[in-house]
C-alpha cells in the first residue's frame, strides 16, 4: 500500500513529502502518533473557498442563497465520497483491523475525511494555485453538469441507495400542498421511508422540494 503513484496520477500531482501523504491517508483508528484529522480540518476550509470562488464565477446571475445551496450540494460528505471513489482513495487509506472488518474502506465518513485531508495536504505543500485546478478537474470529471437541479439530484440518488440497503425499499415523496401566486409558487413535499414520515420541505419546484427533503432524510438516517 506504500506505492501512491496511481493515486498521484489520478490527482495529477506528486507529493514531495511522502510523510504528508501518509498522514493524510491515516485514519484515527490506525493507532499511530498522527492521523488525518488536522489535515481534514484544513482541507474542508480550502475546499469551501475554492468551490465558492468557482461557483461565484460560473453563476454570475445567482444570488447568495442559490450559490450557498449549490456549494452545499458539492461540499459535503456525499460529494466528497463521490470524488474519493473516483480516484479510488479507499484503496490507500490506513485503517485498523476492526475498521477493515467493518468495511471501513467504503464508509462515506472515512472516505470523505480522507479526501479533505489529501486536499489539505496538497494545499499545505504547494498552495492554493496548485490545488485549485486539481479540485476543479475532479469536479468536472465527476459531474457532467454543475447546476442547481443536477447537483440536488444527488441527494435523491444518495438517499435511494441508503434506503435500498437498509430497508430494501425506495423513498416515497408526497406533495402536501402548494402556496403563493403562480409566479412565485412554493411546493411542500413530505418523504416516507418504509411507512415512516422522515420530514417535509418546501421548494420553488416539486423537484427542488424533493431534493431538499431527501437531504433532511439522509441527515436523520445518519443520526439514527
Amino acid at each position: 500500500m506504500s506505492d501512491y503513484s496511481k493515486l498521484e496520477k489520478c490527482l495529477d500531482y506528486q507529493f514531495k513529502d511522502k510523510d504528508l501523504i501518509i498522514e493524510a491517508l491515516t485514519h484515527k483508528s490506525y493507532k499511530k502518533p498522527y492521523n488525518n484529522e488536522r489535515l481534514e480540518f484544513l482541507g474542508d476550509a480550502v475546499l469551501n473557498l475554492i468551490v465558492g470562488e468557482f461557483l461565484f464565477s460560473k453563476f454570475p446571475k445567482s444570488n447568495e442563497g442559490e450559490l450557498s445551496k449549490i456549494r452545499a450540494s458539492l461540499v459535503n460528505e456525499t460529494g466528497f465520497t463521490r470524488l474519493a471513489n473516483d480516484i479510488k482513495l479507499g484503496d490507500y487509506i490506513y485503517i485498523s483491523t476492526a475498521e477493515e472488518r467493518n468495511k471501513g474502506r467504503t464508509k462515506a465518513s472515512i472516505l470523505s475525511d480522507a479526501f479533505e485531508a489529501i486536499m489539505g495536504a496538497i494545499y499545505l505543500e504547494s498552495g492554493l494555485e496548485i490545488l485549485k485546478p486539481i479540485i476543479l478537474d475532479l469536479l468536472e470529471k465527476s459531474y457532467d453538469k454543475i447546476n442547481l437541479d443536477v447537483l440536488f439530484s444527488d441527494y435523491k440518488t444518495a438517499l435511494q441507495e441508503i434506503t435500498q440497503a437498509q430497508f430494501a425499499s425506495i423513498p416515497e415523496y408526497k406533495i402536501e400542498g402548494s402556496y403563493g401566486p403562480d409566479h412565485k409558487k412554493e411546493f411542500e413535499v413530505s418523504i416516507w421511508i418504509d411507512g415512516v414520515n422522515y420530514g417535509s420541505a418546501n421548494g420553488k419546484s416539486k423537484k427542488l422540494a424533493q431534493q431538499a427533503v431527501a437531504k433532511i432524510a439522509i441527515e436523520k438516517l445518519k443520526a439514527e
